[in-house]
This record gives C-alpha cells, sequence and structure tokens, in this order.
C-alpha cells in the first residue's frame, strides 16, 4: 500500500529531525571531552581577537605565556598578529612540535604547563586526595590538582587592595551556574562560592587578568570557569587562596 504524500512528508521531517539530534550530540561531544582534557583550550589562530569580555579567544592568555616563556616582548593586546604568530612558532619549534603558529591541543599542553608560576609556593595541602583549586594571588593563576596530580592552570584576577581575596583554605559551599551579583548587579557565571560572598565565576568585565581587580571574587574568563565547573561542580571542591596581595 502507498503512503500518501502528507505521510511521506511527515515520515521525511521525523528522519530529518533525528539525524540533527544526532549530528549535534556528535558534534558536541569533541567539545565536552576538551573541556575534560589536561592543559586544554580552544584552538587559537593567527587573526583571532579578544574583542571584549563577551568575545575572549584566548589570545591575552597566549601572549601572557608566551611573555613568561620569554618569546613575546611586547604589551599585550588581545591581537593575534604576526608578533604573536612568530612566538607561537618559536615555542613550537623549540619543543619539537610542527611550526604553524597555530595554538592547536599539543601546543596548549606544553605552553600552560611550561609557564605555571610559583609552583614551589603551592600550599601543601594542594596536593592532598581530592579536588583543589589553588589561587596565587601573586601569580594571577589558579592550579587546580586532583589527587596530587596537576590538571591544569587557568590565569585570573583577584580582589582590589581595598577588597582582597580572603587567603586560607576554604570548601566550596554553594554553587550557581548563573549567578548575578545582589551587591553589584553583575553576572557571575558559573559561580563557586567559598568565602562569605567571594567565588571563583567567570567575569564579564575582565579582559586581561592583569588589569583591574574584582570586589573579593576569583575572576575567569567565563569559557575558563565554564572548564572548571565541568570538571568539578559535583565534587567536593577545596579552595586554597595565598601568596602577597597583587
Amino acid at each position: 500500500m502507498r503512503m500518501s504524500l502528507p505521510r511521506r512528508l511527515a515520515t521525511v521531517a521525523v528522519l530529518a529531525l533525528a539525524l540533527l539530534a544526532l549530528f549535534s550530540a556528535v558534534s558536541a561531544a569533541p567539545a565536552s571531552a576538551r573541556l575534560r582534557d589536561p592543559f586544554s583550550r580552544e584552538i587559537v589562530r593567527p587573526g583571532d581577537v579578544d574583542a571584549d569580555p563577551y568575545h575572549i579567544e584566548h589570545v591575552y592568555e597566549v601572549q601572557r605565556r608566551l611573555k613568561r616563556a620569554g618569546l613575546f616582548d611586547v604589551t599585550p593586546n588581545g591581537r593575534f598578529g604576526p608578533v604573536t604568530e612568530a612566538g607561537v612558532k618559536e615555542f613550537q619549534t623549540r619543543n619539537g612540535l610542527e611550526p604553524t603558529g597555530v595554538v592547536n591541543a599539543p601546543t596548549w599542553r606544553l605552553l600552560i604547563k611550561q609557564t605555571v608560576r610559583g609552583r614551589s609556593g603551592v600550599p601543601s595541602g594542594c596536593k592532598d586526595a581530592g579536588w583543589h583549586a589553588c589561587y596565587s594571588r601573586w601569580w594571577h593563576q589558579v592550579n587546580l590538582y586532583h589527587d596530587g596530580r596537576l590538571l591544569n592552570s587557568w590565569l585570573v584576577r583577584g580582589g582590589a587592595a581595598s577588597t582582597p581575596t580572603r587567603t586560607g583554605k576554604f570548601r566550596v559551599y554553594y554553587r550557581d551556574i548563573d549567578h548575578v551579583s545582589s551587591l553589584f548587579d553583575a553576572p557571575m557565571p558559573y559561580s563557586q562560592f567559598f568565602s562569605g560572598g567571594q567565588a571563583l565565576h567567570g567575569s564579564r568585565l575582565m579582559m586581561d587578568p592583569y588589569v583591574g581587580h574584582s570586589h573579593g571574587c576569583v575572576n575567569f574568563w567565563t569559557e575558563d570557569a565554564r572548564q572548571l565547573w565541568a570538571l568539578t561542580s559535583t565534587r567536593t571542591l577545596w579552595v586554597h587562596v595565598y601568596g602577597r596581595w597583587s
């Protein structure tokens, strides 16, 4: 028995929706996996720009890390131009990678690992069993440890001299994926609160983590806060804040 035209169209529509859902699931899988890979970030290419806090491509981070490696001697500006490309190629050559100038996954893994600062000053508790986010106020960095293994390190900014991020060891006690500050009416995506109103969270105000300060929270680029959230939001997370104010 032949199917009527309306029924044939309906069947085609159902099949199309099923294929679209399957394609979306397959496409989303690698991005989700990258969030959980050690020392991972998005791929960054020549021409990319950190346009504003809502459109961060991690160019500032590439430049800051190249600067730490002695391969970028100008002021970071968030624009991936010839000077940044040359620094990336030199870093890749030094580390036996193909000098493409593109900061891909293998380049990120080495670049982050080699530019973690202040390893000797990390509190011993950061290496204990469990999950530990360790924020150095001096180095503007949060290291994530799991059972003593360093999994990732992010560039961040903390509180101003008048509103410093409190030092000590804390436990995350409250989380809100879409928090908005009641004091400052500012979005705080992927918030993980650890001390009073102070939280690890994404910032819609931060461009360069070495420019400006928060009101006491630890500001991440939003994608990095999402990465930390993906790894720790269902876990007991300890937060260690240490080091001189910077």
